[in-house]
């Protein structure tokens, strides 16, 4: 049978192997009946409880889905952009192929990210593959003025690689590439930079379930760059404002719904001040992110009425990137389905799905809804199935 022919239960009972359901619920830090009822398919399980279940499991919650097989499986496009692009962070990182003539590779490291932002994460790897080698090239035959800049832009192209790494499940890569962008970073000498890099690092632990280190290093990030009163340069502000409202959410993901209260309103002040959404490194801060932030927070924290309050508040989205916008409507779908409108639901999740495919596909959050809601409307159902790959069940 294959991996996702078996139900929810079936694989967290196949993951578990010679585990007791006792120690699983230890591990994860969940009652024993919890355990018990996912494994039995009785009633819905949290986001939260998966996400733990995973923790303990030593997997992904996609794969606890059935979105993807224990060894991560994949289309084979993306299996080969995953290898060339390990071959390309671990050899650039030892200092193998950077001994030939530098080439002009600026555009392409920005296509790179807007072809992530846009959800087209093969496309964004076969970019920031080539990237990381030029920019290491470029590195290496940098004159020293230019030196500071050169660990900068290689820096952007490690952590390009890194979030690309974490979208496909390579998380033993992810954590690389995120080193070699810290140590890159750090050299080229710019806070701003370190930061993002800071951010990017609590997320790659988020989604590997370690809400422990995301929400520490969550806050290096903010703390290392946080503007004085006097402080009114928009790029600054936006990238604090970013940072924190990040910090928001995964002090939410963490159960702490306080703290990300506070966290958010911190954001939320710095997007007043702005009075719009300012570009930072590709991505938007504002207004609107900050709202859509607000949105996935009182999912998270089980305030759906809340989260579907603020959606209908939030009249124009399109200064959020193509990602973020699909990601704002997976939170939508979630609170959707937690106030049982399943069939609207479905028609949300499954507008995201037939649009982005592609970025669906990566995605854990999908397949969890989709199982919640699935027993709604059928059709709908094994549509959805067929795009992300996962049987609801």
């Amino acid at each position: 049978m294959k991996w996702n022919e078996h139900t929810t239960g079936q694989r967290i009972k196949l993951l578990r192997g010679a585990l007791t359901q006792e120690e699983l619920a230890e591990g994860a830090g969940l009652s024993v009946a919890t355990v018990r009822k996912a494994e039995q398919g009785r009633g819905q399980v949290s986001l939260p409880s998966l996400l733990r279940l995973a923790h303990a499991l030593g997997t992904d919650v996609s794969v606890i889905v059935g979105q993807q097989a224990p060894r991560r499986a994949m289309l084979a496009d993306d299996r080969l952009t995953l290898r060339a692009l390990s071959r390309t962070v671990h050899d650039t990182a030892a200092g193998i192929g950077t001994e030939r003539e530098p080439v002009e590779f600026a555009a392409d490291l920005v296509a790179g990210w807007d072809a992530y932002r846009a959800g087209r994460v093969g496309v964004a790897g076969q970019f920031a593959t080539s990237c990381v080698r030029d920019a290491a090239t470029a590195l290496a035959n940098a004159p020293e003025d230019r030196r500071m800049a050169a660990h900068g832009t290689l820096a952007d192209a490690f952590r390009l690689s890194a979030y690309v790494a974490n979208q496909l499940g390579a998380r033993d890569l992810a954590y690389a590439a995120i080193g070699h962008a810290a140590d890159q970073a750090r050299q080229g000498g710019d806070p701003r930079r370190e930061a993002s890099v800071a951010s990017g690092r609590s997320w790659i632990y988020l989604r590997d379930a370690r809400l422990d280190d995301a929400e520490h290093t969550a806050t290096l990030s903010y703390t290392s760059i946080e503007p004085s009163y006097g402080d009114r340069d928009p790029l600054l502000l936006a990238t604090y404002g970013w940072h924190v409202t990040f910090a928001a959410v995964v002090a939410a993901r963490q159960g702490n719904p306080t703290t990300a209260d506070d966290l958010l309103s911190q954001g939320s002040a710095v997007a007043a001040r702005l009075g719009r959404d300012v570009m930072v490194n590709g991505t938007a801060f504002g207004p609107a992110s900050v709202t859509a932030q607000a949105i996935g927070i009182a999912v998270s924290t089980g305030k759906a009425g809340k989260a579907l309050q603020l959606a209908a508040g939030l009249h124009d989205s399109s200064a959020l990137h193509q990602a973020a916008r699909n990601r704002l409507q997976l939170d939508i779908a979630l609170a959707q389905c937690d106030t049982k409108q399943y069939d609207t639901c479905l028609d949300t999740l499954l507008t995201v799905c037939t649009e982005h495919p592609e970025w669906v596909r990566h995605q854990t959050l999908p397949g969890v809804i989709a199982q919640r809601a699935g027993h709604a409307t059928t059709s709908r159902s094994r549509k959805i199935a067929k795009i992300i790959g996962a049987t609801l069940a």
